[in-house]
């Protein structure tokens, strides 16, 4: 019986996606929950797997092509294939076989081929897919280690691309296809600034006492939490939404002529990855402890590291945090995260001479950056919503307290 393999149902903040890497062609055989086939769509790489074992008779969409969803993609002819004729007996041992065979099994036909045509051995080239699976675009962006100039192995990543020129030292370009992640950032970046009139204010907070915390309580903290270590994030997420109980507006949302009030905080923490900037939700975070705001994080970013984060977990969000501070950033303007109205930005923390009861002193101070919409949130309440987390987290106990 012929079965359709479809794209799976996006959510509707996803418009279409695209084929990233078939890992079966046309004529093999699969088995029921075998991976078939990778479709990239601007939030996440979305896995589709066999609804059930047999051989598969046509493949209707080619890498690169366009995938709305629901759309059929491959037929499926239900039914176990006839065996193949078993091989001559192979000289090799027992281990050699069963090390081949892991081998074959953890690369992708698409990536296989694309790696004899390159004469790229696999055994140099890292995984990134399930379970070290080395996909077609581990092999695109793979570099050997003796290569020293532009006519060794072409890669079409932008990262290597670049060190590749940088390298020849000569007027050398290269045109490197967006990725959909990519491209789908740009667009949202530009329809931000043509939407919203999107103002930033700024401050600075000293990091002192949550500094302390952190030096008196963490091996405290990591045994009692089952190793979790504690951040900075943490703070300013319960700072944050203290605040955006004190200030609704922040926490509000545009739609039409309409403002929506949202009666519950759900935190964006935007987490950078090799494909670009994603914003996992700390769904109901007003109920999250610090512990568990830390942990969630941490498991957020692991994901996203990996490309395993669902669209479910980026969907929504009412208001949104952002560090540059990791990467040294010491003062920026980040950019609205829509529908949100607002987005915190955290910096690099450097000592500083400041002014304490008369005399000068030096303190760890950060500065923070609160981006709005202007059309909903006025000058003065962003500068009070912004202060408000300065004193939160300047003396934590009232995080504690809610007060």
């Amino acid at each position: 019986m012929a079965i359709e393999i479809k794209a799976p149902t996006y959510p509707e903040s996803v418009q279409e996606g695209s084929i990233a890497t078939w890992h079966k062609k046309a004529g093999d055989t699969v088995a029921r929950d075998e991976l078939v086939v990778d479709i990239e769509t601007d939030k996440v790489v979305l896995e589709v797997v066999a609804a059930a074992s047999g051989t598969l008779t046509q493949v209707l969409k080619n890498e690169g092509d366009v995938v709305l969803s629901n759309e059929v993609i491959a037929i499926l002819e239900e039914g176990v294939a006839e065996a193949a004729p078993s091989p001559a007996p192979s000289i090799e041992t027992p281990q050699v076989q069963t090390a081949a065979a892991e081998s074959d099994a953890l690369v992708n036909p698409a990536a296989k081929k694309l790696a004899e045509e390159r004469g790229i051995n696999l055994s140099e080239v890292t995984g990134s897919g399930k379970g070290g699976r080395i996909t077609k675009e581990d092999v695109v962006n793979f570099t050997p280690a003796s290569a020293a100039s532009p006519s060794s192995a072409v890669v079409d990543s932008q990262e290597a691309a670049e060190q590749q020129i940088m390298e020849a030292g000569e007027r050398v370009e290269r045109r490197v296809a967006m990725t959909r992640m990519r491209s789908r950032i740009a667009e949202r970046l530009l329809e931000v600034t043509q939407t919203t009139a999107s103002l930033t204010t700024f401050n600075e907070v000293d990091m002192s006492a949550v500094m302390g915390l952190r030096k008196s309580y963490q091996d405290e903290f990591v045994k009692t939490h089952n190793g979790t270590r504690l951040g900075f994030m943490g703070f300013f997420v319960k700072a944050a939404v203290e605040a955006l109980k004190r200030f609704p507006l922040v926490n509000a949302s545009i739609d039409g002529n309409d403002i929506i009030y949202h009666g519950y905080q759900d935190i964006g923490v935007a987490v950078s990855t090799e494909r670009g900037l994603v914003v996992p939700v700390l769904r109901n975070a007003e109920n999250m402890s610090i512990a568990t705001i830390e942990n969630s994080i941490g498991d957020y970013a692991g994901k996203a590291r990996d490309g395993k984060l669902t669209i479910e977990e980026m969907t929504g969000g009412t208001f949104t945090i952002t560090n540059g501070g990791v990467y040294g950033s010491l003062l920026s303007t980040p950019i609205i995260n829509p529908p949100q109205t607002a987005i915190l930005g955290m910096h690099s923390i450097q000592q500083r001479p400041v002014v304490v009861d008369g005399e000068i002193v030096i303190r760890p101070i950060m500065n923070l950056a609160l981006s709005y919409d202007h059309r909903l949130i006025d000058g003065k309440d962003a500068v009070r919503f912004l202060v408000a987390i300065k004193q939160l987290i300047e003396d934590p106990a009232k995080i504690l307290l809610e007060i």
